[in-house]
Order: C-alpha cells, then sequence, then structure tokens
C-alpha cells in the first residue's frame, strides 16, 4: 500500500500578507479618486452652465414698459 502524496500548505510571509492588504486597500483607493474625479467634472460642467446663464442674464436689456 503506498501512503498519499503530502501536499505542504504555503504559508504566506508577513510581506506578501501586507501587500495583498495594500493591493485591497488600493483598489477601493481607486475607485474614490474615480469618484472625485467624476464629481469635479459635473461640478466643473454646472460652473460653465452657471456663467452663461448669468452672462445671459446681463446682457439682456430691460423691456420698457
Amino acid at each position: 500500500m503506498q501512503a498519499a502524496p503530502v501536499r505542504a500548505i504555503a504559508i504566506p510571509s508577513v510581506t506578501e500578507a501586507f501587500r495583498g492588504i495594500e493591493s485591497m486597500l488600493m483598489s477601493g483607493a481607486r475607485r474614490n479618486a474615480w469618484t472625485a474625479v467624476l464629481e469635479d467634472r459635473r461640478r466643473a460642467k454646472d460652473r460653465v452652465e452657471t456663467e452663461h446663464v448669468i452672462e445671459a442674464a446681463a446682457t439682456r436689456t430691460p423691456r420698457a414698459t
């Protein structure tokens, strides 16, 4: 009868564990950074639209009553 082969389970080193945690945290940071970029773009678009409305209101002449 043959014995079943013994499989060694590799225990991750502390460095590998920290790299895994860092990778997980950085993926969240990238997602948060992209959300911030999208929000900045939305605010910039709103700012430009507001400037157009203000300019249009400033150049309009009042009507004579």
